[in-house]
């Protein structure tokens, strides 16, 4: 990326921890120290370029998902400071609010209705005009490979490839300039997901859309990614591009270098270890 491109996202020294309650008996009585706080994102910093995809890459409790929520401002980071195009999402949770949007793996929706009224219903909420976002609904979803008739039958009857492409129709509806992705293709199916990651790629190309995907999906950062951060333990412990990463990993008996072998390098760990954990 050239110097002169301006800054989306800036993540400087940010820090979360969560309370950890141990030693509670039933029904109220608490055994000595029974608060203890859990570091889930610890002294994070790194910055995305407008025009970037950015990956973070990691197993499900490394802190990816705390991370974003915190950008988000769904969650106030303890220490540090995010900035969005230069807003601080403390000081301006408004204005990064209007900038962004995010998908995350467990999207929620108002079951009973179908694709088109919940569409409509975030559409209203941000002010849009319903004749023009009915048009760009439809056009949205097609993009995502869903049939016309699919937009007017209940949520409750789709797969859940299918809502996560909802989800993600309703998040770039808002047309946001950066575009947090939280494991969007988590739980699809093969088809499904290059229908996803076709799109992300587009959302970039076409509509100048600076994207931060997590995922612990080695092949989807490859892939998808200008460059990736690789999180363990809520600590960054490496962070370039996939090329350069896989640079950092000899090759060993002629095989090509993956994500997970640098992942397994950098932590001694698989990545798919603990993916069953809270991120």
């Amino acid at each position: 990326m050239h110097d002169n491109v301006p800054i989306a996202l800036e993540v400087t020294d940010v820090t979360k921890r969560f309370v950890k309650s141990e030693g509670l008996r039933w029904p109220w009585k608490r055994d000595g120290n029974s608060r203890k706080p859990v570091v889930a994102v610890d002294r994070v910093s790194f910055q995305v370029r407008r025009g970037e995809i950015f990956g973070i890459l990691g197993p499900n409790g490394s802190g990816k998902s705390t991370l974003v929520r915190c950008i988000a401002t769904l969650l106030l980071p303890d220490e540090g400071t995010i900035a969005v195009f230069g807003h601080d999402v403390l000081r301006e949770e408004m204005a990064v609010k209007r900038l962004i949007n995010r998908v995350s793996v467990e999207a929620s929706f108002f079951k009973k209705l179908t694709p088109m009224e919940n569409l409509l219903y975030g559409a209203r909420l941000y002010g849009l005009e319903v004749r023009a976002a009915r048009e760009r609904i439809l056009e949205i979803l097609a993009r995502l490979g869903l049939k016309r008739e699919d937009a007017f039958r209940p949520m409750e009857e789709m797969s859940r490839g299918m809502q996560q492409k909802v989800a993600i129709a309703r998040a770039f509806l808002t047309q946001p300039i950066l575009l947090l992705l939280d494991e969007p293709t988590t739980g699809l199916d093969p088809r499904s997901k290059r229908e996803v990651q076709t799109f992300v790629v587009e959302l970039r190309n076409v509509h100048d859309a600076t994207i931060l995907l997590t995922t612990h999906d080695m092949q989807e950062a490859d892939a998808l990614c200008d460059r990736v951060a690789v999180l363990d333990e809520g600590r960054i412990v490496a962070l370039d591009t996939p090329t350069g990463l896989k640079a950092r990993v000899a090759r060993a008996n002629g095989h090509e270098v993956t994500l997970e072998d640098v992942f397994m390098e950098l932590t001694g760990k698989r990545l798919r270890e603990g993916e069953q954990r809270e991120g």
